[in-house]
C-alpha cells in the first residue's frame, strides 16, 4: 500500500474522534509502524498531505510538528521530512555504580567518544561548592559526545579536583578506567535525574529534533574516604534511554 492509499480520510478520519491534527499524526505513526514509510523514507510535502486527507496546511503542519517533537520524522533543510532510524533503547540499572563504556560494553556495543572540551580551566562557582575547591584551585574538566553502536546517545561533562585527576588527556576512553589506575575509582554516587526538552545546540549534537524529549543526570561520586571523586552532569536522549531502579518495602 502507498502512503496516498494510507492517508485517504474514508478508512480511518473520524468526525468525532478528537482533533484532525491529533487523528492524523496518529495515522501517520501506524504509517510508520506498518512499514508503509519505512526508515528513512521521504514523507510526501504538507502541500501534498493537506490535498490528500482534505485538511488545511496548518492542521498537516501541526501533526508534523509533533512527530518530529517525539523523534519519530526529522525535517532536513531544503530536502523535506524523512521517518527516522529507530535507536535500540538501553535499559540502565541505577543499583550500580559504573561507567558509559562498561555499560555499552556489558551490552556487546562498541563505544566512541568525540571530545569538545578537555583540559585544566578555573573552576565554575557551582565546581568550588560541590568538590569543595580552594578559592585558587583549578579543576580537570572533560566534556564529550558519547557514542554506542555508531549513533550518539548521550553528553558529558565531567569536573573533577586535580588531586583526583590530574591530567585530564589521560582519558582517551572511560574515565572510571582511567581513575582506577591512579587509585581515584569511586565507590559510591548521589545522582539526581530530570526530563528536559533538549535545545537546539545539544539536539544538533545528539543528531535529533530540537525540543526532543531528554534526561539530564547530574552525579556526584565519592571515594572510599569520603572525598568528592566527580561532578559530572550528562544529557541523554530521551528515546534511547530507560533507567531501572529496583525497590523493597521498607520496614
Amino acid at each position: 500500500m502507498t502512503i496516498t492509499e494510507f492517508l485517504k480520510p474514508e478508512s480511518w478520519f473520524d468526525q468525532g474522534a478528537g482533533p484532525r491534527y491529533v487523528q492524523l499524526r496518529r495515522r501517520l505513526e501506524d504509517a510508520i509502524q506498518s512499514g508503509v514509510l519505512p526508515p528513512n523514507s521521504s514523507l510526501p510535502p504538507e502541500r501534498e498531505i493537506a490535498e490528500i486527507t482534505d485538511m488545511s496546511r496548518v492542521t498537516v503542519r501541526k501533526a508534523m510538528q509533533e512527530l518530529v517533537q517525539q523523534g519519530a520524522i526529522e525535517q532536513r533543510q531544503g530536502s523535506g521530512s524523512f521517518v527516522r532510524e529507530s535507536t535500540a533503547r538501553v535499559e540502565q540499572s541505577l543499583r550500580h555504580l559504573t561507567s558509559f563504556t562498561e555499560d555499552m560494553q556489558e551490552r556487546g556495543m562498541e563505544t566512541t567518544s568525540k571530545w569538545l572540551e578537555r583540559g585544566v580551566f578555573m573552576p565554575t562557582e557551582e565546581e568550588i561548592s560541590v568538590l569543595g575547591l580552594g578559592a585558587e584551585e583549578s579543576v580537570a574538566r572533560i566534556y564529550r559526545l558519547r557514542e554506542a553502536g555508531g549513533q550518539p546517545m548521550a553528553l558529558e561533562r565531567a569536573a573533577l579536583p586535580l588531586s583526583i585527576l590530574p591530567n585530564p588527556l589521560e582519558v582517551t576512553s572511560s574515565l572510571y578506567a582511567t581513575l582506577g589506575q591512579i587509585g581515584h575509582r569511586p565507590v559510591r554516587a548521589v545522582q539526581k535525574i530530570s526530563a528536559l526538552n533538549l535545545d537546539s545546540n545539544d539536539a544538533k549534537l545528539l543528531n535529533v529534533a530540537e525540543g526532543t524529549a531528554g534526561l539530564r543526570i547530574q552525579r556526584v561520586s565519592f571515594l572510599e574516604d569520603g572525598r568528592v571523586a566527580e561532578l559530572t552532569r550528562s544529557l541523554y536522549r530521551g528515546d534511547a534511554y530507560d533507567f531501572v531502579a529496583e525497590l523493597q518495602l521498607s520496614g
